[in-house]
This record gives C-alpha cells, structure tokens and sequence, in this order.
C-alpha cells in the first residue's frame, strides 16, 4: 500500500556503481551521499547492496485497453495456439461468468483457428455474445449472438463498420471501430487499481497512453483515480488533435497519435498542414508505423512539414537500412516494442519475408545510426512487463527459443536506459541520478553487475514515485 510519509532515507544502496544514501523529501531526491543519518522524521530503508535506479517508463502502452486484458479470455499464443485450446478456453469462461455476461477474448492470431468470422466463432465458442480482438487490435469478431444483441440499437444501425459478405450479411468483423463497439456492448469499469498495482510491481512509476482517442474523459478518469489513491504511476496522454490537459492537472498532454494504414494514407499535402498547425501548438505528432509504406510515408511528412524532438514513430515494426538513415537525419524519437521479439518472433519467422526479417524491431541499428531510442511493451497488445520487453533486446530470443535479428541485439545498460528516458524526452539519456529530480526510483534486490545477467521483474524490491513507496512488495 501506498505510504503517507514523503520523507525516506535509502541506506547502503548501490547508486550509479557505488555504495551510497539517498535522501527523499517533498517528493523529491534531496540529497545523495555517504553514511547520512537518520533524520527524525524519516523513514528508513536498508537496500542491502541492491542497485537503485530510476522508475521505469513504459513509452506507449494502453491502460484501460490493459485494465479490460485482464479480465478477457487469451486467444492466441502463446497460451492459445490451436481451434481446442481457443474452444476450451472460451468454454470454461463461460462456466465462470454470469449466462447473460459478454465474453471478451484477446491476442487472436490466424495461426490459431484461421481467418475468424461469426460462423465460425459459433462453433467454437458457447452460446452467449462473444467479442475477439486480433492481436494487432485493428480488428474485432463478433458472433452471432453478439450481433443480434447489437441489432436492434439505432446508433448500430447508423454508419455501422461491420463487414458485410456478398449477400449483405454481416461476417462479425469489424476494423478500426473501437468507439463504435463500445457504444454497443455493456460497459464496464476499468479496475485501475490493479493494474496501477501490477505495473507498480514491475518496478514501473511512469506510462504513455497511446491511444489514439484518448481526450479529456480519459484524463478525468484518471485524476479521480488519482484522487481516489487508485493510481500511482505518473502518466502522459497522446490522443486526438483539438484538446488539451489543463495546467492544474497532475499528468502530462503527449503527441497527436495518427494511426498510419497504408492502403488508406492520408492526402499528404492537408497532413502536412495539420502537422504544422499542431507543431505551432507546442505540441508533437505519433505515427503508428507497422509496416515499410506507412514509415516512409510518415518519414516524408515529417521531413516535409520541419520535424521537431517531439515527433514520434511508434512501433518501426520494419525499418530498412535506408529507412533507419532517414529517420536519423530527422529530430524524432522511435518507440520500439522489443518484447515482440519473443512473443511474435516464431510467427514472423514463418510469416514475414526473408528480407525483412533482419529489420523487425530493431536495437542496435538504430542505436548505430544516433537515433533516439524509447522503450516500452504496446501492453496489453503485448505482455506488460518491461524486464521481459529488456531481456528479448538483449538476446533476441523468441518464445521456442529462435533467433530473429541477433544483430540487433544490445547491451543491458542499453535496454535499461531505453526504459529509463523520461515520458517527457524519451530517449534522451537521463545520466545519474541527482538532487532535485523528482523522487521516481526503482529499488533491486541485489547489484547491478549481477541484476544485468537476467532481466527479471522479481529483483524489484521497491519502488517509489514521487517521493512515495507504492510498491507491495516487502
């Protein structure tokens, strides 16, 4: 549980390579030294020798797409790998939830059971509405009892993004419609304590919403959780264009998110007017690059429109040599996912072409290269833990044990720093810890020199953000 004490004397840690004491007030590192003693005041803690390094940030994550992750049905692998796993698990979710509850599967993939659509998730899954998302979360599949539900709702019937066969049946698919579908479906709470409490866990004191249409509901959401002591992590919010957080607020206004589809890029000349405009506002851009035609085509607005350091590409899920030399001529920061890596590697093994495998995630080259690199896990579109996102970097292993790209590889140091960044300037590297920044720190049970050998969430001992232990650990 959250303490009510801002005031913290860490002794006997390691910090920045050598034993020291740290000192926390006001939410803030007040000093850094050598054998302090105990104010009256304060509350002590004995590292033992472990390394104290700054809160990790997770550079683009979506929270309360996390928070309903949590509570669906796994989908697809690595949990889920086959048409009777995907049946079973969807059976014995309806055993445990309420006859007249939806079902909420996540992280389908096509390896498992095919191309998804109503006929076929009729007869895999229960008699009840049942609602997959695709791992890309670009897509939604719907049966038909979960069709019939929304059937009858006007703003169902109004410009409705269901797919249609040639018959004018709806297949239950649906692509880029998640406000739309939200409109449909019960609504349910987003349960922000636990996942504040589970990213609390994983030593992480800062988040990047990426989600494209986050605006001032989503803000108010989450100061009254703030208030509430619900939510810990500090957090800094893309979304739509025309918004704004009010200076009174606690969080942070981040990029316009533009999700790139590169069958549908927009008119290049308005973009670059929009860019501008936006830039004017003191206020960047975050393309969604997942593929080699929407990164040149960001690439080339950015260029176009004068790029600043608060311009973004989100994912650069295939960067090219000659793609990684343009964005390094450019001011932007790339935000890379490298938990794919393991999680995603043997299918893009099987999937993606040869010559685009060596350029899937990458690490060093864009290192190489003086691009600013930024960490983070695209949770919960893939796993939430940043230490198992800084191990796939580190080795490029994926989940059976492949290689994928090991030249991309990267040094621990290098992984950590890319978690390290803070959300305002990610990629900078931040340098030591010092006096006056604000108290975000992340505890280990034992040295770095020995923490570095395996990138593991349970050497977090504790974790501080701004000044306060949040952490449940002992």
């Amino acid at each position: 549980m959250q303490s009510s004490s801002e005031a913290w004397l860490i002794q006997n840690a390691e910090i920045d390579g050598r034993r020291g004491d740290l000192r926390v007030r006001g939410g803030l590192i007040h000093s850094i030294g050598l054998d302090f003693e105990p104010a009256h005041d304060e509350r002590t803690l004995d590292a033992r020798g472990g390394a104290l390094i700054r809160g990790l940030n997770d550079h683009h994550t979506h929270l309360l797409a996390l928070s309903a992750a949590l509570n669906s049905v796994r989908c697809g692998p690595p949990e889920v790998t086959n048409e009777k796993q995907l049946s079973d698990a969807l059976h014995r979710a309806a055993q445990d939830s309420p006859a007249h509850q939806w079902l909420r599967g996540v992280g389908y993939h096509e390896s498992v059971a095919g191309d998804l659509n109503r006929s076929r998730l009729d007869q895999l899954g229960p008699r009840r509405p049942i609602r997959i998302q695709h791992r890309s979360g670009a897509r939604w599949i719907l049966n038909s009892e979960a069709l019939q539900q929304i059937a009858h709702s006007k703003s169902a019937q109004q410009n409705t993004p269901l797919e249609k066969d040639p018959a004018g049946r709806p297949t239950g698919r649906l692509d880029r419609a998640d406000s739309w579908l939200r409109k449909q479906v019960p609504p349910v709470p987003p349960d922000l304590d636990r996942v504040s409490a589970l990213l609390t866990q994983y030593g992480i004191t800062g988040c990047s919403d990426a989600t494209p249409d986050n605006g001032p509901a989503t803000v108010a959401l989450f100061e009254r959780a703030r208030k509430r002591g619900i939510w810990q992590p500090n957090l800094r919010l893309m979304g739509r264009k025309n918004w704004s957080i009010s200076d009174r607020s606690e969080f942070s206004q981040g990029a316009w998110k533009i999700l790139l589809d590169e069958n549908q890029l927009p008119d290049h000349a308005t973009l670059i007017d929009e860019i501008r405009s936006t830039h004017a506002l003191g206020r960047g851009l975050a393309f969604h690059c997942v593929t080699r035609a929407e990164l040149v085509f960001a690439a080339s607005v950015l260029e176009a429109a004068g790029c600043t350091p608060l311009d973004r590409i989100e994912h650069a899920s295939i960067a090219p040599p000659d793609c990684v030399e343009w964005l390094a001529r450019l001011p932007l920061t790339v935000v890379t996912q490298p938990n794919f890596i393991h999680e995603r590697g043997d299918a893009y093994l099987e999937s993606v072409e040869d010559r685009d495998q060596p350029w899937l995630y990458r690490c060093r080259g864009f290192l190489e290269a003086g691009v600013r690199l930024a960490g983070s896990t695209d949770a919960p579109f893939g796993d939430p833990n940043p230490w198992l996102a800084m191990q796939s970097a580190i080795d490029r292993r994926t989940h059976r044990g492949g290689k994928l790209g090991p030249e991309e590889a990267i040094s621990p140091e290098e992984a950590l720093a890319m978690f390290s960044s803070s959300l305002e300037a990610p990629g900078h590297h931040p340098g030591p810890l010092r006096s006056g920044e604000s108290a975000n720190l992340c505890l280990l049970t034992q040295k770095w020199a020995l923490a570095r050998d395996e990138m593991d969430h349970r050497q977090v001992a504790a974790v501080w953000t701004r000044g306060r232990r949040v952490d449940h650990a002992d």
